[in-house]
């Protein structure tokens, strides 16, 4: 138990005295008045050097998104909204005022053009090679722009430094946060890679390295995401593609991505992508964290829209190379040409949006692919990053921005860099056996050859998962009727497994019954838990594809599940149960039941849920996005349970009314749970599903049972006492203000306290005698400031934040950082806390790793709260916190 008071530095003490408040404090020293706060905010790696460069926001020239060298030396950027622009930018260590040069380029148009459309722009990925600007446009055609989603080339025709030609190389349908991205250049400087999002339909390709045959193949029941996001999206989800520099051949390298801005090669001529989460889905067991991934030839990562993802264990996708956590990804850079030291070898710099870190991600070969470690490289708060790249000189210039946020540009680079050699940090490629193995797989993949089955049969059952996995895909790229009858007459046991996955994949339904057969006679007990897995997912895909299996088939698969449910692992359990409900089994109902008693299984961790970075960390760096992790961590959703819930959904036939009784209770609980955006919509389509087995005379008893009076009428929230009526709109200070003050006379008690709840203060500020005491208590608010200076506070929480409340960033002596709210030190320690909603839990950072503290300029208090209010709303609510929740305050005087 914690119970040294917290220690207040003198000086601070005094500071506040005299109502000077500085958010910068460093061991108990002030940084100089010039320091540029946009510099200080930055946390960064022992010996490295940050400068801001540039404000496009200030100059009013948009928020940048994107960005490339050329040819000379000079940075391309572009506004997500509007125009690109060049610069010409002052070298390192140039003297102080020397000025960033930058020129609108009028892209087919004389330089000197204004008005009128934009004529190239809205770019989310850019590229100089071949002489040529390469731009993917994001955007539909509209009164700003004329040129729509797509790859484009521009080049320069006559000699005066202006592109004057305009080539679309690949129209794509699809825009906004999900569309076209990025576009790089290959190792070997031949060929141009594309990544776009999943809500850009794939265009025709000449060639497909994945099979172009995908389908969800998930016996999960299938819940489209009850806020609507990505429900008329399909597989392959997003994906990257590789054209030649004119863009007349095309070819599908790899898909089953959510969201993916950015791509890298090592030197090794290995991809990586770093792919985004869908944090709606936070609590639920088919969330799958940002991740990097190895884009293999034909890989495939397994997004589906709603709970139809794939977890990574499934054979037929990929693992990521690392699981990140919660994040919004953008950009992803290989820094072998960055003069850095020499750690920063065999290294990926992913940036993060949503929470304003810079990972490194350090690359170690493993196999056909490789493991990787993960720590800070630079971080801010806020610091919205939106691209990156290593400049010509060695050093990392990255911008923040995005979605009309305001815009930097920044240089980071090493202090003593000129001892490092410009490609001192390139490295001789390792290509292990296992790697080079692959890419002969890969050889065969997107192309029909008739010696690649003879070739890649061998390596089925090869240890290497990423080897068993190309291996597969050549053959399924070949003609079905070449290998039927060999993948049903295989006699090992590893090779018949993904042989009967491809058939399950390729073949037609008459193959359906003799591979089922095929699986059920393995010796599944003698086969290693990742081999059990294949086995019952190569089950499970032929069950999705050819539906159900004949009679005596399908009696001898309830035999040899039944024989091995529940299982030892919390993976396979998964896996038979959806098995067991497909087929109806008569005794899946009591042993999942028993199942969904545990709190826990062995090899959850398993499951593809761990992550790098603290969960808990991520919440003051951006409440915006933190809060809602805070809201789950303080009352977590037990996925496994979930899962076994939504499974069973599905099992019409076999119910005891205890059994039922105890099914429906668990739904009633499960609203309890705090999840994503969605948790609550998902629960609730699941209990809809469910009650479809309900017999009709029994449907009100089991919906009441349930939670039913619990849900709104949406289905996808919870009953409050109040429901903001709205319209609202986005309110600025001068608008709320002429509303307050028209007067506060005659307001509702009940109604104000309601709406008070209703948007979010009571679960961080304490009033009359309620609440929390995480923020401020707000009792005496109106006594102490007028109605304008509260709704300032509301509207721009972070203008002035007490020191009190504030957090604190914490910069450590390997540069990264810690953030959170100091709650109490002793001589060794400090306590944060980071998670406002679990008041009990306590991160513990030692003072001897500290380098320095800082106040974050950051307010744990959402803007735009009281947006969704109309005027009259927000009258009740100021009366409410103008009269301290006492509802006998003159404001209330008169109400009927």
């Amino acid at each position: 138990m914690l119970t040294k008071a917290i220690k207040v530095p003198l000086l601070m003490a005094c500071i506040a005295a005299i109502g000077f408040c500085s958010w910068i404090m460093k061991d108990g020293y002030f940084p100089a008045d010039e320091t540029n706060p946009k510099v200080s905010k930055l946390k960064l790696q022992p010996g490295f050097v940050a400068e801001h460069l540039y404000g496009p926001s200030e100059h009013r020239q948009g928020s940048w998104v994107s960005m490339a060298f050329d040819d000379k030396g000079r940075l391309i950027a572009s506004d997500q909204y509007g125009y690109l622009y060049r610069m010409q930018l002052p070298p390192i260590g140039a003297p102080a005022g020397q000025e960033v040069k930058v020129e609108k380029l009028v892209v087919g148009l004389p330089a000197d053009t204004v008005g009128g459309k934009v004529t190239m722009g809205y770019a989310n990925g850019l590229l100089y090679a071949f002489n040529s600007l390469y731009v993917m446009v994001n955007t539909k055609a509209n009164n700003r722009i004329s040129n729509s989603s797509g790859l484009y080339r521009l080049q320069d025709t006559d000699g005066d430094d202006q592109f004057d030609k305009v080539t679309l190389l690949k129209k794509m349908e699809g825009d906004g946060e999900h569309g076209p991205h990025s576009v790089i250049l290959s190792p070997d400087g031949q060929s141009l890679y594309v990544v776009a999002g999943n809500h850009t339909d794939l265009p025709p390709m000449n060639s497909y390295s994945l099979p172009e045959n995908w389908k969800d193949d998930n016996l999960l029941p299938l819940i489209k995401d009850p806020s609507g996001h990505a429900n008329d999206r399909h597989a392959p989800g997003g994906w990257i593609a590789k054209t030649d520099p004119e863009g007349k051949s095309w070819s599908l390298v790899s898909a089953g991505y959510r969201n993916t801005y950015d791509i890298a090669f090592n030197e090794a001529g290995d991809l990586f992508a770093y792919d985004s989460d869908m944090e709606y889905d936070l609590g639920m067991p088919w969330y799958r964290p940002t991740r990097i991934c190895h884009s293999t030839v034909g890989s495939e990562y397994g997004w589906r829209t709603g709970s139809a993802k794939w977890p990574p264990y499934f054979a037929d996708n990929l693992p990521p190379v690392l699981n990140i956590g919660q994040g919004s990804p953008t950009n992803l850079i290989y820094v072998n040409k960055a003069r850095f030291p020499r750690q920063y070898r065999n290294t990926l710099f992913a940036f993060d949006w949503s929470f304003g870190i810079v990972h490194a991600i350090r690359l170690t070969p493993a196999g056909a692919t490789y493991t990787a470690e993960r720590e800070e490289f630079l971080s801010g708060v806020p610091l919205p990053l939106t691209d990156g790249v290593i400049g010509p000189d060695g050093a990392l210039y990255f911008m923040t921005g995005g979605r009309r946020l305001e815009s930097d540009l920044y240089r980071v680079y090493y202090k003593d860099y000129k001892s490092i050699a410009p490609d001192a940090n390139v490295v001789t490629p390792v290509i292990t056996a296992e790697n080079k193995l692959r890419r002969e797989l890969e050889a065969f993949h997107g192309r029909v050859d008739p010696k690649a089955v003879a070739f890649a049969w061998a390596y089925l059952d090869h240890p290497d998962r990423f080897v068993r996995y190309a291996a597969r895909i050549a053959i399924e790229n070949q003609p079905v009727d070449e290998w039927k009858n060999k993948a049903l007459g295989e006699k090992n046991p590893q090779k018949f497994i993904h042989a009967a996955l491809a058939l399950a994949r390729q073949g037609g339904k008459e193959i359906a019954n003799p591979a089922l057969n095929g699986l059920i006679r393995l010796n599944f007990t003698s086969l290693p838990e990742s081999g059990q897995l294949d086995l019952l997912r190569a089950m499970e895909v032929m069950f999705y594809r050819k539906g159900e299996p004949d009679a005596a088939t399908r009696a001898r698969l309830l035999t040899f599940l039944h024989a091995g449910y529940p299982a030892k692992t919390a993976g396979l359990n998964r896996a038979m149960v959806k098995l067991l409900v497909f087929l109806q089994s008569p005794e899946v109902i009591g042993r999942t039941l028993q199942l969904m008693d545990k709190k826990t299984e062995p090899g959850m961790d398993a499951l593809g849920s761990e992550v790098a970075t603290n969960s808990a960390d991520l919440i003051s760096r951006n409440p915006r996005y933190g809060l809602s992790i805070a809201d789950m961590l303080s009352k977590a959703p037990p996925a496994q349970q979930i899962f076994y819930a939504f499974v069973l959904s599905g099992q019409r036939e076999g119910w005891t009314k205890a059994q039922r009784e105890k099914y429906f209770r668990w739904f009633d609980n499960a609203f309890s749970f705090r999840g994503g955006f969605s948790y609550v919509g998902f629960v609730e389509r699941a209990r809809q599903l469910a009650l479809k087995n309900v017999p009709k005379a029994e449907f009100d008893y089991y919906n009441n049972l349930s939670g039913g009076k619990k849900l709104a009428g949406s289905g996808r929230d919870l009953v409050k006492e109040y429901a903001i009526k709205g319209p609202g709109r986005g309110w600025t200070l001068n608008q709320a203000d002429s509303v307050v003050g028209s007067g506060l006379k005659g307001m509702d008690f009940e109604t104000g306290k309601q709406i008070y709840s209703a948007v979010l203060c009571d679960r961080c500020h304490a009033i009359g005698g309620e609440g929390r005491g995480i923020g401020p208590d707000l009792t005496q608010l109106g006594t102490r400031f007028s109605g304008k200076d509260i709704l300032d506070a509301i509207i721009s929480p972070d203008k002035v934040i007490s020191d009190q409340y504030a957090s604190t960033v914490f910069t450590l002596k390997n540069g990264e950082s810690v953030v959170g709210r100091l709650v109490n030190e002793d001589d060794k320690f400090y306590f944060l806390l980071q998670n406002p909603f679990a008041l009990d839990v306590l991160e513990k950072v030692a003072k001897k790793d500290v380098v320095s503290r800082d106040y974050s300029p950051v307010s744990l208090m959402l803007p735009g709260l009281i947006n969704g209010l109309n005027p009259e709303e927000l009258k009740q609510l100021m009366a409410y916190l103008v009269a301290g929740g006492n509802k006998n305050n003159p404001v209330y005087a008169g109400a009927k």
